[in-house]
């Protein structure tokens, strides 16, 4: 058997640096591209539907929409009849029964043979397309987590396939829109049924729940009839200008058709909103799950620019300028009107819907670290950035993503990731700024340490939050998680040596453990390879090893043969071609073009500077 050709590194490297720069926008930055979202466009294409539904007269360019993104969910169902989160996701039962929902309500037409497709392959899989045993499957597959589940039965029983509309929302959970009424400060006491960042969904929603099936309680039923315009402004006001929720189309859709379904169609939240996905669907009559993730892209960028001993040569002090202002731009300068942030953090984009986080709060400071000139001006911005990280804090020492204490449900909880990237933004700083916020630091770093000593698996592998494998057990991507912690702990080690040794070493081991025969990771042990995670367990393993430590050729030669498999899959095309391995909401996967080349740009370059 022929041995495949070696691809030299440096050559594979110099690939991957013009295709990132070949993606820089004309305004200074890197916006990157979300793929296409099966679930997006049907709840998209529904939610116009909805509304002009209750129109006289609606604008021609509604049907058009409609009948585009009706159009794409045809020609994109995949072979067995149903629709994955992408067109490189496997059929799940929420986006099939969504987009059939969607295909149903707009009238079937021509779009009949994709109908009666869809309720086969849901038949098939879920056994039954009765109402009850609909609403039973989709409450099973989210659990306690309502934020997905109710809103995804609320469309489907506004679209008629739940049963008739006395009937329709009998065994779907209530939303409590009424509390959205009380202080900000108390939701995180309340437990809410849905996370953090859904609060748009908890009012919309209820509001179309209480309006189709209100409460058998009078006093109850009284006090929403009375909650419904107070929650109504509060939604008015936690709109962003562009008019998206999170500039994310499934959550602005579901308000949306939410608030027509609750008597609200005209309301200038649902005209905003509309206004929004006409701006944000794509050439081709989609949808993505949101606008952008040009400020998680372009820190991506920066520091995959500037892994290993040297910038790249492109990324000189004019560009670095540029990069520097435009992030220092981003940074959230008042009390956030939709979480109750403080100022300090960095959101996902620079787009008005964001939301301050903590990865691309501790992603935008690695990136000015990194930019070099730490004037005043930077040394403020990350002391704020620093002190905004350390307040999101949980008790139990690690990072949530959005809010601090709403820790009960899966996408609020401290995770693994959050907390690697938070620890690496820490080491970074923490020798430029004063004494009492490197105090603060310190004791940070400890709680953080601590709460992953707890994770680590036996086995030594952790677990993220917001990255998954769909091909997994679980669909959980214990290679994401395990190299991004280890890439922090090697970060806090080149100070602190003896720190988490033997943690380290057990993460390496299972990274070594999971490599593939080709020399490939995928998220777990025994799951076909991609260049995302085969470049993230990598520039993991390539990090220089402890002062103290011994020779490790092991390690090495995992490391090697990982960066030949991504020179090859470089050279072959394969950075076009990025894999689901993204997560948005509850198990609503996506994939972004800028992934496999940041990834790999860092992975090579650290191999590179390494002298593997």
């Amino acid at each position: 058997m022929r041995c495949p050709k070696r691809i030299p590194l440096e050559r594979a490297l110099e690939q991957a640096e013009i295709r990132l720069w070949d993606h820089l926008g004309p305004d200074g930055h890197w916006r990157g591209q979300l793929s296409a979202s099966a679930l997006s466009t049907a709840t998209a294409t529904f939610a116009i539907t909805q509304v002009i539904r209750g129109q006289d007269r609606p604008d021609p360019k509604w049907s058009r929409l409609v009948d585009g993104g009706l159009d794409w969910l045809m020609q994109h169902a995949n072979a067995d009849g149903g629709w994955g989160d992408t067109i490189r996701s496997r059929s799940n039962p929420s986006t099939t029964l969504l987009a059939w929902a969607a295909l149903q309500a707009a009238g079937g037409g021509r779009h009949q043979s994709t109908i009666q497709n869809a309720k086969a392959w849901l038949r098939q899989d879920l056994g039954d397309l009765e109402p009850a045993a609909l609403k039973l499957a989709i409450q099973k597959l989210y659990g306690d987590d309502r934020t997905f589940s109710i809103p995804i039965l609320t469309l489907c029983a506004l679209a008629g396939v739940l049963g008739p509309p006395e009937q329709a929302f009998q065994g779907v959970t209530a939303l409590p829109f009424e509390l959205a009424a009380l202080p900000q400060s108390w939701f995180r006491y309340l437990g809410l049924p849905v996370v953090s960042y859904a609060l748009p969904a908890l009012i919309a929603v209820g509001q179309a729940q209480h309006h189709q099936r209100p409460s058998r309680n009078p006093l109850l039923r009284a006090l929403r009839e009375r909650m419904r315009q107070p929650t109504l402004r509060r939604l008015t006001t936690i709109q962003p200008s562009s008019g998206g929720f999170l500039e994310a189309v499934p959550l602005t859709s579901f308000v949306t058709l939410s608030l027509a379904g609750a008597g609200e169609g005209n309301h200038p939240v649902v005209e905003r909103s509309l206004e929004f996905l006409a701006a944000s669907v794509s050439p081709d009559g989609s949808w993505p799950i949101d606008v952008d993730l040009a400020t998680w892209g372009t820190t991506l960028s920066i520091q995959a620019l500037t892994t290993g001993d040297a910038p790249a040569v492109a990324l000189d002090a004019h560009r670095r300028a540029i990069l520097r202002r435009w992030l220092l731009d981003q940074q959230y300068k008042a009390l956030h009107p939709f979480t109750g942030a403080a100022p300090g953090g960095w959101a996902w984009t620079d787009l008005p819907g964001g939301v301050p986080d903590a990865d691309d709060t501790s992603g935008a400071l690695l990136a000015l670290r990194r930019l070099g000139a730490i004037d005043a001006e930077v040394l403020a911005a990350a002391e704020a950035g620093l002190g905004w990280l350390l307040d999101l804090q949980n008790r139990d020492g690690g990072m949530p993503t959005f809010c601090r204490g709403w820790g009960k449900l899966p996408f609020d909880r401290s995770s693994c990731d959050l907390t690697a990237h938070a620890l690496r933004a820490f080491a970074a700083w923490r020798g430029d700024v004063g004494e009492n916020l490197r105090s603060r630091i310190n004791r940070s770093t400890g709680k953080a340490l601590a709460f992953l000593q707890r994770q680590q698996r036996s086995d030594g592998a952790w677990l993220p939050l917001w990255f998954g494998n769909e091909a997994a057990d679980r669909l959980e991507n214990p290679t994401y998680g395990t190299a991004r912690v280890l890439v922090a702990l090697r970060a806090l080690q080149a100070t602190t040596p003896v720190l988490m040794v033997e943690e380290a070493n057990r993460a390496e081991a299972w990274l070594l453990g999971a490599q593939n025969s080709d020399g490939s990771w995928g998220g777990d042990t025994g799951v076909a390879g991609s260049i995302e995670e085969t470049a993230l367990a990598v520039e993991a393993l390539a990090r220089k090893p402890l002062p103290t430590a011994a020779d490790r050729p092991e390690v090495d030669h995992a490391a090697h043969r990982g960066a030949a498999y991504l020179a090859t899959q470089i050279e072959a095309g394969g950075l076009e071609s990025p894999a689901p391995i993204g997560f948005y909401f509850a198990n609503l996967w996506y994939f972004e073009q800028l992934y496999p080349i940041t990834f790999s740009v860092a992975a090579l370059r650290r191999v590179l500077a390494s002298g593997h």
